[in-house]
């Protein structure tokens, strides 16, 4: 699919084929931390170039990832990661400042930390759904501010529970898990229970796009639902965990992991918002890969998806 004949200077008009630069703020699943990794200590390691959302290793033929998707609309698509490394490799993370342990009030510091990078280079423990919210909303108001013509595709928080369902019968898993989700191992904190807070932070990210104060010609917000009714881990065919999703550490994605997620990201990227996919089955990826609506060959964003005639402009070719 050919590129916008004309640049666009409206971000409802955006082609896949129109992205130039991706970047990515967030934690240990962005810096895709053991997603290779053959042992519980190489869970330390981040391979950022398998990233769903930031890698670009191997390309679409070898790794399905949003960046490798993308390049085979722009084969020029900049800020993708590779190889193995840190956020302060520059080689390596490029604009992926994702790094392990970072919570809802690192996110604007990552993102001072971004457009840091992007001026240079030319080529806290807030529980409840309100706070994470409103730490999501000042990292990426520093963004609108600082970066024109940007999508942000905010991917919605996954059902807590579905940790559990990883852990049963999994005793290394869940003494792993201690350390890195206690309420996981909660028995106080019931199921039910994780799935209202879950739901809570759902439907604060979405207030957060439904607002509107990151809607303008170039720059909007799109929650990306792909985990919303996700309540169970991939499964093999005789109904057991498919541990081959996940990491050693039985939580972090591995390679196949990015892969399936990339390609249900990708899918809900396409969706039109208000009919996008909430439940994506983590057992296989979203195969074939979408292809944009030829009534509607862009991104889908709130307002295109509204009325996407409106914003109707000519491909290049």
């Amino acid at each position: 699919m050919a590129p916008s004949k004309v640049k666009p200077t409206n971000v409802n008009s955006l082609r896949p084929a129109d992205i130039n630069v991706v970047m990515a703020l967030g934690d240990s699943l962005t810096a895709a931390n053991g997603a290779d990794a053959e042992n519980a200590l190489e869970i330390l390691l981040q391979y950022r170039g398998l990233a769903f959302l930031g890698g670009g290793d191997k390309g679409l033929d070898g790794h399905i990832s949003v960046p490798n998707i993308l390049r085979k609309y722009n084969t020029n698509l900049f800020g993708q990661s590779y190889g193995i490394g840190s956020s302060d490799v520059w080689d390596i993370a490029h604009l992926n400042m994702g790094y392990p342990g970072a919570e809802s009030g690192d996110l604007a510091g990552q993102a001072n930390q971004l457009v840091g990078l992007l001026q240079k280079h030319s080529d806290v423990n807030g529980y409840t759904a309100a706070d994470f919210a409103s730490k999501i909303q000042k990292a990426i108001q520093i963004v609108k501010d600082s970066v024109p013509r940007v999508l942000v595709n905010l991917i919605t928080m996954f059902q807590f529970e579905m940790v559990r369902g990883v852990d049963q019968g999994q005793g290394f898993c869940q003494g792993l898990h201690l350390f890195e989700c206690e309420c996981e191992l909660d028995k106080n904190f019931t199921n039910p229970e994780m799935k209202n807070v879950s739901i809570a932070y759902q439907i604060a990210e979405k207030q957060l796009e439904q607002s509107g104060i990151f809607d303008s010609d170039d720059f909007t917000l799109v929650t990306q639902p792909l985990f919303n009714d996700v309540t169970s881990p991939p499964k093999l065919a005789n109904g057991s965990v498919d541990l081959q999703f996940f990491a050693p550490d039985c939580f972090h994605f591995s390679q196949l992991g990015h892969a399936v997620v990339s390609s249900w990201v990708w899918k809900n990227m396409i969706e039109p918002v208000g009919s996008k996919t909430t439940q994506a089955n983590l057992s296989g990826p979203a195969l074939p890969l979408s292809c944009p609506d030829s009534s509607c060959p862009f991104v889908r964003t709130v307002q295109n998806s509204k009325n996407c005639q409106q914003f109707y402009t000519p491909a290049a070719w």
